[in-house]
């Protein structure tokens, strides 16, 4: 895995409304791009590689708690997760939750808010050179894109990076080990980032 970046996270919910049946458990393995500092942070900025983010979200909940700051009980147990999750506190990549699987005890859903990178999306597009994929889209209405410097999406991972500020990306890794969202794990990311912008939304 590149030293570019950091963290790798779970993720899963199933298509189907309120069963999320595939996700696989894992600790923090993925990738984060660091962040960029002095003169290049300030090019990143001014350049905004990234779409803008059309209305800044609350985040202070989210990077005080994000267990809870991410998603409500309630959303947690629609996506077919269990309560409580697991909070992880890293310097290098920001705070983050992980929630297991109702359905696979192997699988697992993760959302980090990447405190680090301060150009938040456009850090992400900064990176694309080195990504194996990179697929920009929306999320509820807020720029995101699918990238990663290794894909894994074949084998149930998909990450995806969601601007909830311009200064703020949050990151969401799909890594399904078993059900029938492991051959197409991306869906599943854009389901729980989905149900997270709406929690920020107040919604």
């Amino acid at each position: 895995m590149s030293k570019t970046r950091a963290i790798q996270l779970g993720a899963a919910a199933l298509a189907a409304a309120g069963a999320l049946s595939a996700c696989s458990g894992g600790t923090d393995v993925g990738s984060i791009p660091p962040a960029t500092s002095g003169a290049a942070a300030s090019s990143s900025s001014a350049e905004q590689l990234a779409p803008r983010v059309p209305s800044p979200l609350p985040t202070d909940a989210l990077v005080t708690n994000p267990c809870t700051g991410a998603l409500s009980v309630d959303q947690v147990y629609k996506q077919g997760l269990n309560s409580p999750g697991t909070p992880r506190q890293n310097q290098q990549t920001g705070p983050s939750c992980t929630w297991k699987s109702a359905a696979y005890d192997v699988n697992s859903v993760s959302i980090t808010a990447v405190t680090p990178n301060k150009n938040g999306l456009s850090d992400i597009y900064a990176n694309k050179p080195k990504d194996k994929y990179f697929e920009p889209t929306t999320i509820a209405g807020y720029p995101a894109v699918y990238a990663d410097v290794q894909d894994g999406r074949s084998d149930g991972e998909c990450s995806l990076w969601v601007g909830v500020t311009d200064q703020l990306a949050v990151y969401v890794l799909t890594q399904l080990g078993a059900g029938p969202n492991k051959s197409n794990p991306c869906p599943v990311a854009e389901r729980v980032a989905t149900a997270m912008v709406q929690h920020l939304q107040g919604s």
